[in-house]
């Protein structure tokens, strides 16, 4: 099984990421990965989540490189993957410039070479080997307890130079919002840097109704345009050409408008999944097509419970292929 499920940090309801976990363990999903920034520690409910499945992936994505010292990374990461038995996945990244400002209290300045210097300490602390980069004067230290399994590190990245940098240091490359029709660029910039599976993060926006996708898609589009500072507009609008597509966007979500503008729509179903659940399996396997690795569906947060559990049933009926 190649196909797994994924929760923002706009899921606030813990108990639900739990009981939907434990289900898409039961179906036979490929991972259950939660992102922490403002609202849940994503570590303790990976521990949750570890503790009451048996054979789903968990992992984090992501887990800022501004929020952590790489110490505490590959504290949590030993511990997650004892308490796992070997199925934890530490997922990285370098977030956004509200959250790290905002909240961390943190300047977000030269993030490729923060994600460097991040990866290659926690890779060396969870090797056994000492700190590359103490305080001037400070002794070294290794881990305690290195885990017995090693542990995959994803990297999300939608940069070229951090992409390459996936290559080299990551074990997947992670990307959210991104096109579909670009994958294989970014696999090109993935070999510049070396070799990483491609784990693409695809936001869902599936409906009974063509009006009900259409909405969800606007609200995923236009919460990470307006909401995560210039990351997204520049990726989707300049970066992939889609600058019209972003505009019409923007002016919609200036007027409260809900709906998916006409203009939007070939963005929408490059970097979401849109459609109704019957289409949902043609839809997941063209991102395989296209040529991800594993395909991570990232639920809808608020919706009923109910309708998330569908969204999991449905991504276990699709099969992996060859």
């Amino acid at each position: 099984m190649r196909v797994g499920v994924a929760f923002t940090p706009f899921e606030t309801r813990a108990d639900t990421i739990v009981r939907l976990a434990c289900r898409a363990d039961e179906l036979g999903l490929a991972r259950v990965d939660v992102a922490e920034a403002w609202t849940h520690d994503a570590t303790i409910l990976l521990a949750e989540i570890a503790r009451r499945t048996e054979r789903i992936g968990i992992g984090t994505s992501i887990l800022s490189v501004w929020g952590r010292t790489p110490a505490t990374l590959a504290l949590t990461a030993a511990g997650l993957q004892r308490c796992s038995d070997g199925r934890f996945q530490l997922g990285l990244g370098a977030g956004s410039p509200p959250l790290t400002e905002g909240f961390h209290g943190v300047r977000w300045d030269r993030p490729v070479g923060q994600m460097r210097r991040t990866l290659e300490a926690v890779r060396a602390l969870l090797a056994g080997e000492r700190l590359p980069e103490p305080v001037a004067g400070a002794r070294p230290l290794r881990l305690g307890v290195p885990p017995e399994t090693p542990v995959p590190i994803a990297l999300a990245a939608l940069a070229p130079a951090s992409i390459r940098l996936a290559g080299e240091l990551a074990d997947a490359w992670a990307p959210f919002l991104w096109a579909r029709s670009r994958l294989d660029e970014g696999r090109e910039l993935l070999r510049a840097g070396g070799d990483a599976r491609v784990a693409v993060g695809v936001p869902v926006a599936l409906g009974h109704s063509e009006a009900e996708a259409r909405r969800m898609a606007a609200w995923w589009l236009t919460t990470y345009l307006t909401r995560m500072g210039p990351l997204y507009p520049r990726l989707l609008g300049h970066r992939f050409g889609m600058t019209r597509a972003v505009d019409a966007l923007l002016e919609a979500a200036l007027g409260r408008r809900t709906e998916l503008p006409a203009a939007a729509e070939g963005l929408a179903h490059e970097v979401t999944l849109l459609g109704t659940p019957a289409e949902a399996a043609t839809a997941i396997g063209a991102w395989f097509a296209a040529g991800a690795d594993e395909v991570q569906l990232v639920l809808p947060p608020g919706r009923p419970e109910a309708e998330l559990a569908e969204i999991v049933e449905l991504a276990a009926a699709v099969p992996s292929p060859a």
